[in-house]
């Protein structure tokens, strides 16, 4: 059986410290690429060394999904580095002009339907300042669902990213799992545009539930996970993790149960001391739960000018 060892590097975001795999198969394979910072770099060269390896002995990458503290450190790795993830993380590890201007479009009119002034739009430029811990390459090779990458299958599992996939072990129930299910915190499904040439926005946190419980489809024994410890009772804390997110569906439901709101009057009410500071995972979380309320008839959403109004079904 192939050898797993976890190399835990420092990133400058709230999360913490990021996991990184090293796979020792056929080819020595990285997963993940922590985020790009000269500290991460030589605690990675350390910790790699301690193993046994260089970087140049790394013959191939792949990545769970596109966020900076995943991909940033393969600006430090030479280019000709095969880089293996899903086809929706090449534009945002490319850093592709043309998609970051529709999403810079696409998100200036959503933001604008959400109730949002534009003093706010304004500021949207620096809601993408993390990108500078992320990298600049291309990906060599995209994979899909049901994909073999020696003995490993792939299985897309969008909500926290659109490009999340999740690597499964059959032969000893092993899954190296990125964000998707995180021991000790809930993984943010976060709001992205719907690719360029599609209309309708993707829906992360309806994503992010019918991900979790494609999960209980594998025999897993173990999950090891991009941030913190290890999961083990994988069915039990997917259970936990629905139930939470059904809580705080409630008391939104609640909240609109008083008065019609848009969705950043709901946003202003669930973080009133973070929305400024996280407005994107804020945001995120907001459309999530009334994306959920919607789905399952709870509420309902009118055009007032621009502006949606979300309100509750009376019955």
């Amino acid at each position: 059986m192939e050898q797993l060892h976890r190399i835990v590097v420092p990133t400058p975001f709230a999360v913490g410290d990021v996991n990184m795999y090293i796979v020792k198969g056929d080819r020595l394979t990285l997963i993940d690429a922590g985020v790009k910072t000269e500290e991460a770099w030589h605690v990675f060269v350390r910790e790699l060394r301690e193993l046994g390896y260089k970087p140049e002995d790394i013959e191939q990458v792949i990545i769970t999904h596109h966020h900076p503290d995943h991909v940033g450190l393969l600006d430090y790795f030479p280019p000709s580095l095969p880089v293996i993830g899903h086809r929706k993380a090449a534009p945002w590890i490319a850093k592709d002009a043309a998609f970051f201007a529709w999403h810079q479009q696409y998100f200036e009119q959503f933001l604008i339907e959400c109730g949002i002034g534009e003093e706010w739009i304004a500021k949207l430029g620096n809601f993408r300042r993390s990108l500078r811990f992320s990298c600049e390459r291309s990906l060599t090779h995209e994979v899909k669902e049901g994909d073999m990458i020696e003995g490993w299958t792939v299985i897309e599992t969008p909500g926290h990213a659109q490009s999340h996939i999740v690597l499964y072990r059959e032969a000893d129930g092993l899954m190296i799992g990125g964000d998707h299910l995180l021991a000790a915190i809930s993984s943010n499904p976060l709001l992205e545009p719907p690719a360029i040439g599609e209309q309708e926005r993707p829906k992360p946190l309806l994503q992010y539930n019918d991900s979790l419980k494609k999960l209980l489809n594998y025999d897993i024994t173990t999950i090891v996970t991009g941030h913190g410890e290890d999961v083990a009772d994988v069915a039990s804390l997917v259970e936990k993790r629905l139930e939470k997110q059904k809580e705080r569906a409630q008391y939104v439901w609640q909240l609109l149960s008083e008065k019609p709101m848009t969705a950043f009057d709901v946003c202003r009410a669930l973080f009133p001391s973070v929305y400024e500071r996280e407005f994107l995972l804020t945001m995120s979380e907001t459309i999530g739960q009334l994306d959920y309320l919607e789905a399952i008839g709870a509420v309902k959403k009118e055009k007032d000018d621009q502006i949606y109004m979300y309100e509750v079904v009376r019955s």
